[in-house]
């Protein structure tokens, strides 16, 4: 069995964060989140991923590299235009073969891994297992309607009208047979080649689909709310783990400072992490933040973010629910009645309470 890992595409929903990184490679409790994806492969006992990549290959190739690090043998294959999830499958029909595979979209974080799930792929081999989630605007998603046995009557991807609020989670497990049924589709409407049509092909045409509808583990991280949540998520299970310098500080609960970093005169109340050569000082880190490498917080508080490398927050009350991305920079405005000064990148999103 394979892994077809998908790491394309632009994460407009992440901008201006993605202008400059690939979506896949923003960090969740400081680590990038394809990584946890690639881990959960390795875990489920797979050995051979192909990663489909687009625009931002270099960074994705240079994150990963030959895959061993993950006790993985990564090939890559490029899209060069982000034509869909089925149109992923279509380019690697040849590196695929007639293998069984798993598909995880790189962007995607499954709370416990996949083990089970490709468990009893392996052990009843429907031709599809799709996972599907109740979700509150399922417009944004493939959506599944079941009928009354449970059995899937219909998918479409991001209905304009949804027939439920059932959302396929992006990880999908195939046989060979997939690729007859990609081979038979045209366009949708969004001009692109929809998984969700290939698998209904498999519906209509007596191949078993085997659907799970499951609850509370699952987490598409294309947008900031999501990240956010996730990045909470993976804090809840890390322990406590002194590497760096702490001098004259109150570190509460589940704290981790890497090797490298130092903290004077602050308070950090876990779950946080605080990444390799970061320097904070008179300080509050609030709970589910991470920090990461090379950054500098002095006289500032913050609190449920996420700080990329680099970013420097110093003399700021008070930071949270937030996303700062690599080498920002964070300081008070000067003391000018009724006004805001603000440099910001496109597509940003500003709150100012005036």
């Amino acid at each position: 069995m394979k892994a077809l890992v998908l790491a394309g595409g632009s994460g407009t929903r992440l901008r201006p964060i993605t202008h400059t990184r690939a979506k896949q490679l923003v960090p969740v409790a400081n680590k990038p989140v394809l990584y946890y994806g690639l881990e959960s492969i390795a875990a489920a006992g797979i050995r051979e991923v192909g990663i489909v990549v687009g625009d931002t290959h270099a960074e994705i190739e240079a994150a990963v590299g030959d895959g061993s690090r993950f006790s993985l043998q990564a090939t890559y294959l490029r899209q060069e235009e982000p034509l869909g999830l089925a149109h992923a499958v279509l380019i690697a029909r040849d590196y695929l073969g007639d293998d069984d595979f798993v598909m995880y979209l790189g962007d995607n974080f499954v709370v416990g891994g996949i083990e089970s799930l490709v468990g009893r792929f392996r052990g009843l081999r429907p031709s599809a297992q799709i996972m599907l989630t109740r979700v509150s605007d399922p417009r944004h998603f493939g959506v599944a309607e079941l009928d009354a046995a449970g059995r899937v009557v219909r998918l479409e991807e991001k209905p304009r009208e949804p027939k439920s609020d059932l959302a396929l989670v992006g990880v999908y497990l195939f046989t060979p047979a997939v690729h007859e049924a990609v081979a038979e589709l045209k366009p949708s409407w969004r001009g692109e080649l929809e998984i969700t049509d290939a698998i209904q092909w498999l519906i209509d045409n007596g191949h078993v689909v085997e659907p799970s509808v499951i609850s509370g583990y699952w987490k598409d991280t294309g947008n900031v709310a999501d990240m956010l949540e996730v990045n909470r998520l993976v804090l809840e299970s890390v322990e406590r783990r002194i590497d760096g310098e702490v001098e004259d500080c109150e570190l509460i609960g589940r704290v981790v400072v890497e090797a490298g970093a130092v903290v004077r005169g602050s308070r950090i109340v876990g779950p946080a992490v605080v990444g390799a050569g970061t320097v904070i000082s008179g300080s509050y880190v609030g709970p589910f933040t991470s920090i990461g490498a090379d950054c500098v917080l002095s006289g500032s508080e913050i609190e449920y973010s996420i700080v990329l490398p680099r970013a420097s927050i110093r003399g700021v009350r008070r930071i949270e629910a937030s996303l700062i991305g690599h080498d920002v920079e964070v300081t008070p405005a000067p003391d000018t009645p009724k006004a805001h000064r603000l440099v910001l990148g496109d597509h940003s999103k500003v709150q100012i309470s005036s």
